[in-house]
């Protein structure tokens, strides 16, 4: 199942279904379905039959059909936008041994935390400072170098079940993190600093998380000025182990998102400026691209 959310006119959010070429967006509550979340809290239940709940809301007349590519062109009156409203987003860093490279500067806390039984773990972002899909990432004005950390996110449920997968775009800005550790949440978390989209797709239709490729690229008018991949196989630590550390002493809702890192480096030098967009893809999940704005 991969479930998304639409913006119809007036504000209206609704969560949709996408099969193939066509989405359906579900117009009212059915079967106590009236959000993202709700089909995908359900979907994770064993009695919980997601064909037969999606055949009875369409016998209901409960979905409006749209094409995806006019969806996700914007030839659409509705817009997509977040896959799920979350009540919580955190991040996991170092988890690749690329971004524990990068981040070096000789005080060995970066290479300390990739070796370590603990993981690094932050808050990231309330639902206002999200981007979904087409939807403006930030650029801090006091920052000379913010970058693109493509990775993959998993939603969690209840008793850190995860729910689903999605791309996210963990927007950073390293210029001000690299001078002083201390100054990472304001490197991390401010308006547009994180994306995601442009679906969350249910376990049952990722068959190794640990095997996906993700792809990125910085546009920036006719130019493509940063191009990068990296494999989840290269990932440092398990994503359940990823949940389970997040959850000690630390209740988090249902429907938080947890982005578990990158292993994509935008160099120093090309960090990102307005106008620029930004390009996340995996063929297990889909493309995320948003354009940058100063914030």
């Amino acid at each position: 199942m991969r479930c998304l959310q639409v913006t119809a006119a007036g504000g209206a959010v609704h969560p949709g279904l996408l099969e193939g070429q066509r989405v359906l967006v579900l117009e009212r509550p059915h079967g106590a379905v009236a959000t993202s979340l709700d089909l995908l809290a359900a979907a994770a239940e064993p009695g919980f039959d997601a064909r037969s709940w999606r055949r009875s809301a369409e016998a209901a007349g409960a979905f409006a059909e749209v094409g995806w590519s006019d969806l996700a062109a914007g030839r659409s009156p509705l817009r997509l936008t977040v896959p799920l409203t979350p009540p919580e987003v955190w991040g996991a860093g170092v988890t690749y041994r690329r971004s524990a490279d990068f981040r070096e500067e000789g005080s060995g806390i970066y290479d300390k935390v990739y070796d370590a039984e603990r993981p690094e773990l932050f808050f990231k972002a309330s639902a206002a400072r999200c981007a979904g899909p087409g939807q403006p990432i930030g650029r801090r004005r006091d920052s000379r170098f913010t970058a693109t950390e493509p990775e993959l996110a998993v939603v969690i449920g209840r008793h850190g079940s995860i729910l689903g997968f999605t791309l996210a775009n963990d927007v950073s800005a390293w210029d001000i993190e690299r001078e002083n550790p201390l100054y990472l949440p304001q490197s991390k978390i401010y308006r547009g600093s994180f994306a995601f989209g442009p679906v969350i797709v249910t376990p049952d239709e990722v068959p190794d998380p640990y095997a996906l490729e993700l792809r990125c690229r910085v546009e920036r008018g006719d130019r493509e000025v940063f191009t990068g991949a990296a494999s989840t196989a290269q990932l440092k630590r398990r994503l359940p182990d990823l949940v389970d550390w997040l959850l000690r002493s630390n209740e988090v809702p249902p429907g938080t998102v947890l982005s578990t890192g990158t292993g994509i480096i935008q160099p120093l030098g090309t960090g990102l400026e307005e106008g620029d967009v930004v390009i996340i893809d995996c063929p297990e999940i889909g493309e995320l691209r948003n354009p940058v704005v100063m914030v």
